[in-house]
């Protein structure tokens, strides 16, 4: 083992130091020896005498207390340190701690080939290496002051002491820092004539673990004489915290059939005692399994590092197999490394064993039979398969396929989501005069691949045997629809065509009778027996039945079954326009005033309901036989409008003029039509047209009327 030297001689230095400042006292409070050296035994004897120790507070030792920094030990009121059992290793150091209300002091047992199991305090005495006591000469002299937290009362309690062998007559001791005049402020006070430092209250490590305080003398004026020096306090650290897992829910996952030490997951916890004693060096173990089968150790966990792995074979990790595939572990967390006498702190870990796809899946039949009508589509059977993966994995989740027998692409298959069921349907309808019977291959395999030592045997595939149903189908129309080309006002009873339909059901030698099912303006009749379709009125391409020049009609087809099957079959007939509308005109009355300088009367629009050619353009004239010529003219603007005018003014009064206008058909059709005029007063901006036959309406009106009509078409 090598030598403590930096520590010890720092803490004997402190102690030379203080005697060689104090040379004038009688008596120096503390341990007589500070370090001890002893060879490790093959066992530490229960109450036998390791050492004796020496401690003296100057003041006959009232209320001595001793603390060792290991559990397995303790120190006699005569000072003889010994063990509390048989032990056979304990590290390589112990401390002990000793303290009066008048003085307080350590010291260190170096245990000679001890094994390092459990934290050294030496991270303690930081101040040993990183602030030693400096050598320059000075009056004041200070050792650093180590307090155990948690202490109990009374308070305030003495825990070191300054000495200053210099110190002039009159002057007194001031402390400062953290903990006295700074925040947390009042833990610590000095007595300013005799040098003694004491704590007022308990302390805890983990709020702060050191103290940085500062010693001066001072006149009696308050001004310093000497200082400031530093003093160190540091705050010992005791086993008050348990173990925390602070990271949970602990979940882990493990693959079905891993190999032996696989890694499942880590549990680490969490300790706020000082991490550089065994106070916080955890040790973890397993407190329970549940459940305990196949084997009551199916896990095992790093004792240091918290990482659970498995113990038992890849055979006994066969989810198929498992009790049940969840597993939940009581992982126990331990400080003191493991020791009894160590605090503890639980949490459970739940591990899950997951699916691999070892099992591919199987028809529970070799063979299924379903029946299905013709001309039925949907759902025919449900094919069941095993498969002993975990349902919720694609592992199990079936996938199926037709492989053989659907050239025509008739049927389908689905996966049920909830059952894993194959849904076999029709998604052509089946013909029972084609073929009566269908068989089908169909396979199944998994939606995840399966592990390499496994595959897909006989059981899954499996055959399906479908029977079609013979049922009594409608007859059909051929072809549907039926067109047919006609000369509207053809004459009543001329043939249109023979409709044409037949029995599916060829194997039924049935007979058919056909019957007219709309015929929206009642104009046709169907021989029942032949089928033969002629006309019971005059077809008129201008009805309103007709759309498009087009009338449509609808026949049945009924069968002789039981019970009988009808089909329905369309009739579209086209009818070809002849001319047999005259045109009209618009619009038939009008105003002119009986004063106007612009003699024209109206613009006249002309419409036909037949086709072209058999409309525009139109011819319009006046019937002169009825007028005389020197009054009246009629103008042509285009193919559908012309321009009524006066050739000269006319007195008040209401005025008929008959307008013939012709279409162009051949041969063409005429139309006389009385253009009612009205001749009226207009003074001031007023039309009175009473004595013309109490009609309101301006020329001005009549002709926009009249523009705006041409403009529409």
């Amino acid at each position: 083992m090598q030598p403590r030297t930096p520590l010890l001689l720092c803490v004997l230095l402190s102690q030379v130091l203080l005697l060689t400042s104090a040379e004038d006292l009688d008596c120096t409070p503390g341990f007589q020896q500070k370090v001890f050296h002893i060879n490790q035994p093959a066992q530490f004897i229960e109450d036998q005498a390791i050492l004796n120790l020496t401690f003296s507070d100057c003041k006959g030792n009232n209320k001595l207390h001793y603390e060792v920094s290991s559990p397995y030990f303790k120190v006699n009121n005569d000072g003889s340190l010994v063990a509390l059992k048989n032990i056979t290793a304990v590290g390589k150091t112990l401390f002990v701690h000793a303290r009066t209300p008048h003085a307080e002091d350590m010291a260190e047992l170096m245990i000679v080939g001890g094994k390092d199991i459990q934290g050294s305090l030496q991270d303690i005495f930081k101040f040993a290496r990183t602030s030693p006591v400096p050598r320059q000469k000075r009056s004041i002299v200070v050792s650093p002051i180590l307090i155990p937290e948690n202490q109990r009362q009374p308070f305030p309690r003495d825990v070191g002491k300054v000495v200053d062998s210099d110190r002039p007559e009159g002057s007194k001791f001031r402390l400062t820092g953290k903990g006295v005049d700074q925040e947390p402020k009042g833990i610590f006070r000095i007595n300013e004539n005799t040098g003694s430092v004491s704590v007022t209250r308990t302390l805890d490590r983990e709020t702060i673990a050191t103290y940085q305080l500062f010693v001066e003398t001072t006149d009696v004026n308050g001004k310093t004489l000497e200082g400031p020096v530093p003093l160190e306090v540091i705050v010992i650290d005791q086993n008050d915290n348990r173990p925390i897992f602070r990271e949970g829910p602990y979940i882990g996952h493990v693959m079905e059939g891993s190999p032996t030490g696989t890694m499942v997951m880590r549990m680490t916890a969490f300790d706020a005692d000082d991490p550089a004693t065994d106070n916080a060096l955890l040790r973890y173990n397993i407190r329970q399994q549940t459940p305990d089968k196949p084997s009551p150790n199916m896990f095992y966990i790093d004792p240091e590092k918290g990482d659970i792995v498995t113990v038992v074979s890849p055979a006994l990790l066969d989810r198929e197999t498992l009790e049940n595939p969840k597993y939940e572990l009581i992982i126990e967390a331990q400080d003191m490394a493991g020791l009894d006498v160590g605090l503890t702190g639980t949490a459970t870990a739940t591990i899950m064993i997951d699916d691999k796809n070892d099992h591919s899946p199987k028809f529970t039949r070799k063979e299924f039979q379903a029946t299905v009508e013709e001309g039925v589509v949907g759902v025919i059977v449900n094919l069941t398969v095993e498969d002993k993966d975990d349902p919720s994995t694609g592992a199990w989740r079936a996938a199926y396929t037709i492989i053989n027998g659907n050239p025509g692409q008739s049927f389908e298959i689905h996966t049920n989501p909830q059952t894993n069921e194959g849904m076999l349907s029709v998604v052509k309808p089946l013909d029972y005069e084609i073929s009566a019977f269908h068989t089908l291959l169909i396979k199944v395999e998994n939606e995840d691949p399966l592990v390499p030592d496994v595959s897909y045997g006989p059981s899954s595939t499996a055959t399906v045997h479908i029977t079609v149903l013979d049922v009594n189908e409608g007859p059909v129309f051929y072809p549907d629809p039926m067109m047919v080309t006609r000369q509207e006002n053809i004459s009543v009873g001329s043939v249109l065509l023979t409709v044409n339909a037949t029995d599916p059901d060829s194997l039924q030698h049935q007979t058919i009778r056909y019957s007219v099912y709309k015929d929206p303006a009642g104009w046709l009749n169907i021989n029942p027996i032949n089928g033969t379709v002629d006309t019971t009125a005059v077809l008129d391409r201008e009805s309103p039945f007709v759309h498009n020049s087009v009338y449509t009609a609808l026949f049945l087809a009924i069968d002789s079954g039981n019970p009988p099957a009808t089909g329905t079959g369309t009739l579209l007939i086209t009818l070809e326009d002849v001319n047999d509308n005259a045109p009209f005109i618009y619009p038939t009355v009008a105003e002119v005033c009986d004063d106007a300088k612009n003699l024209s009367v109206v613009i006249l629009g002309a419409s036909d309901k037949d086709l072209h050619p058999n409309t525009d353009p139109f011819k319009f004239e006046i019937h002169k036989q009825a007028v005389p010529d020197k009054v009246w003219k009629v103008s042509k603007i285009n193919n559908t409008h012309a321009l009524v005018s006066l050739l000269q003014n006319l007195n008040k009064a209401n005025y008929h003029l008959p307008i013939m206008v012709t279409d162009s058909g051949k041969p063409p059709m005429t139309n006389i039509t009385d253009l009612r005029v009205q001749v009226c007063s207009c003074k001031n901006s007023k039309v009175d047209c009473n004595a013309a036959g109490a009609l309101h309406f301006s020329v001005t009106s009549v002709l926009f009327m009249s523009l705006f009509s041409l403009a529409c078409l």
